[in-house]
């Protein structure tokens, strides 16, 4: 994992892969792939800051499973690994239970 801290209200993701059979059993090309929009977080930062100077405890932590916005974020490759950097407010939900 690499030792990235995000600042304030953003997450850090670890991009989970993009199904690779569809749902009929046809095995798609990297072409035809959907550009993956769930991730697991790895990191959280301290929370937005609020008017108050106090801060807004992040919805989020460390081990979520989340859904993004397609066009989300920032990608950041860091040790070959792809990674997604973007606010809390542009995730859209939290995967189980």
């Amino acid at each position: 994992m690499a030792n990235i801290r995000p600042l304030d209200d953003r997450i850090v993701l670890k991009v989970l892969d993009a199904e690779q059979v569809s749902s009929g059993g046809i095995v798609l090309p990297d072409s035809a792939r959907e550009k993956p929009q769930q991730g697991k977080v790895t990191a959280v930062g301290e929370g937005r800051l609020m008017d108050d100077g106090s801060r807004a405890k992040p919805e989020v932590k460390k081990g979520d499973v989340v859904l993004f916005g397609k066009y989300a974020g920032s990608d950041v490759k860091v040790g070959g690994d792809d990674y997604k950097i973007l606010k809390e407010s542009e995730i859209l939900a939290k995967m189980g239970g």
